[in-house]
């Protein structure tokens, strides 16, 4: 997919490169991290043979706006995720995706993982965590990029094993911990469903970051808020159809993590022109843009940065969604701090020269 979005003249003649604007990164699920060379690699490696759409036609085409899609979708991440055998292999993924956020200039990254889903092959649920943690502490370490792990349950299996979850996070809260969250398929699952496993992660102060509003509209959003606590909501653009609902968040502070090229990528909007990014920005909800799965959208943090500058987005403004994503996070107040000097630094610089960079999944 190649998708271009015009820009105004000025924006066009004098930009400054967003691989250097500080900034957090809020929403990326563990498996959707990994580098699609290196799923290619670790498919070699251990004898595991990859679609076409996961090799030789990668990025796939997805199409989630119905069940049947949604379902490719989530086998293509599945095989994906099989390519993790051994404990080097989650090693290297974690190190390599803090490395691409040193790079795309993230200060700051939280990353999405639901440890069932590995438990089988690593031990179980706790000795798993207990890898992913101590790997991000070693690239954290190693680069510089604060991480801090969300777990999230997966709204298509019982409320009970949200619980457990739930519970498991609590137990590294202040640890490395920094919340909890519901992923999958919106349209399985209603947040109320979920609303005791949140009660106990919520109780120990962890915060609360469940996905709404992306597959389904704007009552989803509103589920998250009543039911969940939402101190954040995963992805929430669809809040945009509800302007009542987007005075209500813009008024309560709650961040939305929005995605914008894995909402075109799942079909959710037609094109780039269609996402109500600025209707959102303008609404004075704060924002907090992230990629979500690049290794399945092609797209990494900086081309969330791009595409919104293509939907004419100014440097200023592109540096307000970047405080948005720092303020909207869990990183220490020193690295906030420090971030958000960084954020003036960049828009006090004088501008480059020359064509904006190009959005290419």
């Amino acid at each position: 997919m190649t998708t271009t979005v015009g820009g105004s003249a000025a924006s066009r003649a004098t930009t400054r490169p967003l691989d250097t604007l500080p900034k957090a990164h809020l929403h990326l699920h563990f498996t959707g991290s990994m580098r699609h060379e290196t799923l290619i690699d670790l498919a070699v490696r251990h004898g595991i043979a990859l679609p076409d759409a996961l090799r030789d036609e990668w990025p796939p085409h997805l199409l989630a706006t119905d069940e049947k899609g949604w379902f490719r979708f989530q086998r293509l991440y599945d095989l994906a995720r099989s390519a993790l055998v051994t404990v080097d292999d989650v090693r290297r993924l974690v190190r390599e995706t803090v490395e691409d956020e040193a790079r795309e200039g993230s200060g700051w990254l939280e990353i999405q993982v639901d440890p069932s889903g590995y438990a089988s092959r690593f031990g179980g649920i706790t000795a798993f965590t207990d890898l992913v943690l101590d790997a991000a502490r070693d690239a954290s370490s190693l680069t510089g990029v604060g991480v801090g792990i969300v777990i999230a349950a997966n709204r298509t299996r019982h409320p009970l094993d949200a619980r457990t979850l739930a519970r498991l996070a609590v137990q590294y809260a202040g640890r490395g911990v920094v919340g909890f969250g519901l992923s999958n398929d919106e349209r399985r699952g209603r947040p109320e469903e979920f609303a005791k496993a949140f009660g106990i992660a919520t109780r120990a102060g962890l915060g609360s970051m469940p996905h709404g509003g992306e597959l389904c509209g704007p009552d989803s959003v509103v589920g998250c808020l009543d039911a969940l606590g939402a101190t954040r909501v995963g992805h929430g653009v669809r809040s945009a159809e509800s302007p009542a609902l987007l005075d209500r968040i813009a008024s309560a502070g709650v961040p939305l993590e929005v995605c914008p090229a894995s909402n075109v990528a799942l079909g959710v909007y037609p094109e780039p022109d269609a996402i109500p990014l600025r209707r959102l920005f303008d609404s004075g909800v704060q924002i907090a843009l992230g990629a979500d799965d690049p290794l399945l959208f092609g797209v990494r943090l900086v081309g969330q940065y791009q595409l919104a500058r293509r939907l004419g987005f100014s440097d200023e403004e592109l540096a307000e969604l970047a405080r948005m994503s720092v303020r909207a996070s869990t990183a220490p107040s020193d690295v906030r701090s420090r971030l958000l000097t960084g954020i003036d630094d960049w828009l006090a610089a004088e501008p480059g020269e020359g064509a904006p960079e190009p959005w290419s999944p």
